[in-house]
C-alpha cells in the first residue's frame, strides 16, 4: 500500500506498542509527540503492522525505545519535533536522526539484531520484516558512529594577534628556503646548463613574451599618448611644448616602461605560474617529482625564471618604442615635425637612462615569476588552493614592483645616474 492510500499509526495495549502503516518522512510527522508519549512504561514495540520504513521512521523507533527504557525521559517534546524539522512536510530524515541522537549517554545501541528482534534500552523492538530491519539496522549504526568534535572556541584579541605573527614567521621561513633553494639550484645550473630544460624554456618564453606582444603594444601606444595629451596642456600655458617629447621620453624609459611591462607580466604570467604549480601541487603531482627523485624547483622553477628575466627587458623595451610612437602621433597633430621630435628626443634621452630601466625590468620580471612560483608550490589542498595561489602571485607580484621601483629611484638617486 502507498503512503496516501494508508495512514501510519500505533496503540497501546498493556506493554505493548504497536506500530503500523508506512513511518516514512510524510506520517511521522504527526505521530511524533504522541507516540514518545505513549511509549512510556513499554517493554515491546511490534513493528510487524509496518508497512514501510525509512530512516526518519527508523529514528523515530529508536527515540521510542530509549524513552520506554527510561534513556531519554526528558525533553521528547518540542525538542523532538524540532528535530525532525518538519517531518510531516517531507523534509527529510537529517532532523528526525539528529533528534533521536540527542538522549543520553546514545541509549540507542543494543546487542545486535536477532531473530527475536532487535533489544534497545532493554525494549525488545520485534516483528519487523526484513526490509524494515534492515533500515533498522543502518539507523542504529549510523547514531552509534561518534559525533564529530565541536569547532573550537574563537581566540581573543590577543591569540589572534599572536596567531597572525606565528603564521607570517612560517610563511617568511618558507619563502626564505625557497629562495634558498633557488639560489642553489640556479647555480648548480651555471656550469651545466644541459641541466636546465630547453624546450620548457621556449615554451614559457613564448607564453610570456610572444603572446604578451599585443597587449605591450597596445599599452604602451596608449601610454605614449595620453602622456602627450596630459602634458601638452600646462607645456602650453608657458610655451614649452616643445619639451614634451623628452618629457615623455625620460617617463617612459626609466619609469613607465618597466612599471607597465611588470604589470603585464604579474597579470599574465605570474598568475599563470601559480594557476599551474598550484594545480600540480593540488594534484599531488610535485609530491610524485619529488618520489621519483626529480627536484621540482630544477623542473619547474628554473626555466620559468630564466624565461621572465629574458622576456622583462624586451617588453619593457617594446612599451617604450611604442610609448614614443604615441608621443610622436600627438606631437604630430599638434603642428610639430617628426624631425624635431626625433632631435629633442636624441638630445635628452640617454643610453644609461634605457640601460637603467631595461634591468629595473629585468630584476621586476625574475621577482615577479619567483613569487608566481612560490605561491603556486605553497598552494593548500582545498578547492579554493589554485585561485588562492593565482591570486597572491598577481597582488605580490605588484606590490613587490612597486617597492623595488622605489628603493631603485632612491638608489640611482644616490648615484646621480
Amino acid at each position: 500500500m502507498t503512503d496516501q492510500a494508508e495512514q501510519a499509526g500505533f496503540d497501546r495495549q498493556g506493554d505493548t506498542l504497536r506500530l503500523h502503516g508506512p513511518l516514512t518522512t510524510r506520517q511521522v510527522g504527526r505521530l511524533w509527540e504522541p507516540l514518545l508519549k505513549a511509549a512510556r512504561g513499554a517493554r515491546r514495540l511490534d513493528l510487524s503492522g509496518v508497512t514501510a520504513l525509512d530512516t526518519t521512521g527508523a529514528a523515530l523507533v529508536l527515540r521510542g525505545a530509549a524513552v520506554a527504557g527510561g534513556g531519554a525521559a526528558e525533553g521528547m517534546g518540542g525538542g523532538a519535533a524540532e528535530g525532525m524539522g518538519g517531518g510531516a512536510a517531507g523534509t527529510g530524515a537529517g532532523g528526525a536522526a539528529e533528534a533521536a541522537a540527542g538522549r543520553k549517554g546514545g541509549g540507542a545501541g543494543a546487542e545486535g539484531v536477532r531473530a527475536e528482534g532487535v533489544r534497545v534500552e532493554g525494549v525488545r523492538v520485534e516483528g519487523a520484516s526484513p526490509p524494515v530491519a534492515a533500515v533498522l539496522q543502518r539507523a542504529r549504526a549510523a547514531l552509534e558512529a561518534p559525533r564529530p568534535a565541536a569547532a573550537p572556541r574563537p581566540l581573543p584579541f590577543v591569540g589572534r594577534v599572536g596567531a597572525w605573527a606565528v603564521g607570517g614567521l612560517r610563511r617568511l621561513r618558507a619563502s626564505t628556503g625557497f629562495l634558498g633553494e633557488t639560489v642553489l639550484m640556479g647555480l648548480a645550473v651555471v656550469p651545466q646548463p644541459r641541466r636546465l630544460r630547453l624546450a620548457d624554456l621556449m615554451r614559457h618564453l613564448d607564453e610570456a613574451g610572444l603572446r604578451a606582444f599585443p597587449l605591450a603594444i597596445l599599452l604602451g601606444t596608449l601610454i605614449g599618448v595620453i602622456l602627450a595629451f596630459q602634458s601638452s596642456i600646462p607645456m602650453r600655458q608657458f610655451g614649452a611644448e616643445i619639451f614634451i617629447p623628452p618629457l615623455v621620453g625620460i617617463s617612459l624609459i626609466r619609469e613607465l616602461g618597466p612599471l607597465i611591462a611588470a604589470i603585464i607580466v604579474a597579470g599574465r604570467t605570474g598568475s599563470a605560474y601559480a594557476a599551474e604549480l598550484g594545480t600540480m601541487t593540488v594534484n599531488e603531482e610535485v609530491d610524485a617529482l619529488r618520489i621519483m627523485g626529480v627536484d621540482p624547483v630544477s623542473m619547474l622553477v628554473l626555466p620559468r625564471l630564466a624565461a621572465a628575466l629574458l622576456v622583462m627587458p624586451v617588453l619593457a623595451l617594446l612599451v617604450n618604442l611604442t610609448g614614443l610612437f604615441g608621443m610622436g602621433v600627438v606631437m604630430g597633430t599638434l603642428g610639430f615635425p617628426a624631425a624635431l621630435v626625433l632631435n629633442q628626443l636624441s638630445e635628452w634621452l640617454t643610453l644609461g637612462s634605457l640601460l637603467g630601466g631595461l634591468f629595473k625590468a629585468a630584476v621586476f620580471g625574475l621577482v615577479i615569476a619567483g613569487i608566481g612560483c612560490r605561491a603556486g608550490l605553497g598552494a593548500g589542498r582545498g578547492p579554493r588552493a589554485v585561485g588562492d595561489a593565482a591570486t597572491q602571485a598577481v597582488v605580490g607580484g605588484i606590490v613587490a614592483t612597486v617597492v623595488l621601483d622605489g628603493l631603485f629611484a632612491v638608489l640611482f638617486y644616490r648615484l646621480g645616474w
